[in-house]
């Protein structure tokens, strides 16, 4: 695995990896993506087998520019109000950290998105994200490029390059660093295929954000995801995310609301992960504090659940996945 700056030259070293096949790690606004050429099965498949990744579970397609979306989404099937709704919600959101689940192309369209990317479904999740590093690793290889978080499957995602290097990096060719993302939790996944748009996964835009941009009450996919339950049909998972166990550190990590929280008995050898108060700061540096937590040597985490209004949802879910294990 070699190691990139985040300059342009080295930017295009990664570029020319991308088109020959190979696997570069990069940052995003959201964590750092693995990052391979979304039609070359064969580097796909290299993305599956470096995250241990079952391949039940969709890739999210990063495009460089709100237009590629329609080489690979359907949108003739989005009519009325949908369609509508996409454009508002491309005009308000893109580029950022938003994923938006669409009817991808027919098979027999020249740029029928493979199957190993998006589970064999009839939709394709794609993201024009915000980052510079991001946007000019896609436009200098001249591919569409199909990426996941650049880690382990079920693992912490990665927010620094280091992250990266100490779980996958034997697995994989690169990593561009370009230092701690801004988000610091994945893209809010929003479904645009049911009759309402409907959130498969809470992230860096929140629901009241959606809401007020179409003017519509989102559908709600479960009321609280503590009550995560057994896992769905496999069939169900158009968008990563979704398993009741996710974005776990390898310490056992408990969550508590507030108040449970402040009356724990402080133990030294348990870990503690409390609210700031800001809940973007905390979005920012969620995954970075689990991960120097999971490093110090406790015997377990304790980690405290915000309110799950705006980004406060994104948070509450990360944590609560993280404790299923």
């Amino acid at each position: 695995m070699i190691k990139l700056q985040d300059a342009d030259d080295d930017i295009k070293i990664a570029a020319k990896a991308i088109r020959q096949g190979e696997l570069v790690a990069f940052p995003t606004e959201t964590v750092y993506g693995l990052g391979a050429d979304a039609f070359n099965e064969k580097a796909l498949a290299r993305v599956f087998e470096a995250k241990a990744r079952p391949r039940f579970d969709p890739l999210i397609i990063h495009i460089a520019d709100a237009h590629y979306i329609e080489e690979i989404a359907d949108l003739s099937k989005l009519t009325g109000d949908k369609r509508r709704w996409l454009d508002a919600l491309i005009a308000a959101f893109w580029p950022g950290p938003l994923t938006l689940i669409l009817p991808k192309k027919p098979r027999d369209s020249a740029s029928f998105v493979p199957d190993l990317a998006t589970a064999g479904l009839p939709t394709a999740a794609i993201r024009f994200p915000s980052h510079p590093v991001a946007r000019k690793l896609i436009e200098f290889s001249g591919c569409l490029i199909a990426a996941p978080s650049a880690n382990s499957f079920g693992h912490l995602s990665p927010t620094l390059a280091e992250h990266v290097i100490e779980d996958i990096g034997s697995r994989i060719d690169y990593v561009i660093d370009g230092g701690p993302t801004m988000v610091g939790l994945e893209s809010t996944v929003l479904d645009m295929t049911g009759e309402t748009p409907c959130i498969l996964r809470a992230g860096g835009v929140t629901r009241e954000q959606i809401e007020k941009i179409i003017n519509k009450e989102l559908t709600q996919r479960r009321k609280d995801a503590k009550n995560l339950g057994a896992l769905a049909s496999l069939r169900e998972l158009k968008s990563p995310g979704q398993l009741p166990s996710h974005y776990a550190p390898h310490t056992k990590l408990f969550t508590h609301e507030h108040d449970e929280m402040m009356a724990l008995p402080k133990k030294s050898d348990e870990g503690y992960l409390y609210c700031s108060g800001n809940l973007i700061e905390d979005a920012a540096k969620l995954f970075r504090s689990l991960h120097e937590l999971d490093s110090a040597g406790y015997t377990c985490i304790h980690a405290e659940l915000p309110p799950e209004a705006g980004i406060g949802a994104a948070i509450r879910d990360r944590l609560i996945r993280a404790g299923a294990r």
